[in-house]
């Protein structure tokens, strides 16, 4: 069998793609956890639970999107995310589309409360940690950003 080098382009893609699948992945198990908290806890458990779940998908969908991203740009990046699509709420789109799509209920919920701001911070310092962690662990450089 021929010896042969990867360059360094090839070795960054190659990573990319590493990355992209274990986000999907991420992504899909995130859901997976969303619905089961659903199916095993109610009130403000399901509640504030779902959504640190939902900043820690958008994170997810960061990474897949932009797998290079440091942890914590991912995890500023799904907070701010996050939190726009809550200040919206305090306009009368997200309700409106609510109305007409379970899928905008879902992404863009309908009405604005002011505790879901701080689940989302948790969602997005959770999110960041487990990023940090798998990096580590994969030996990949994390850096201060």
């Amino acid at each position: 069998m021929p010896f042969t080098f990867r360059t360094d382009e090839e070795s960054r893609r190659g990573t990319a793609a590493r990355t992209r699948w274990a986000a999907a992945a991420a992504a899909l198990g995130t859901v997976v956890a969303g619905l089961g908290l659903r199916a095993v806890a109610a009130g403000e458990v399901a509640k504030y639970g779902g959504d640190a779940l939902y900043t820690v998908l958008v994170l997810t969908l960061v990474v897949l999107a932009a797998p290079r991203a440091t942890p914590l740009a991912a995890a500023g990046t799904a907070l701010a995310v996050s939190w726009a699509v809550e200040f919206l709420q305090l306009s009368e789109v997200p309700s409106e589309l609510s109305r007409r799509s379970v899928l905008a209920r879902l992404v863009l919920g309908s009405t604005f409360n002011p505790p879901d701001l701080l689940w989302y911070a948790v969602g997005a310092a959770a999110g960041w940690l487990a990023h940090t962690a798998l990096l580590r662990a994969t030996g990949a450089v994390v850096s201060a950003g």
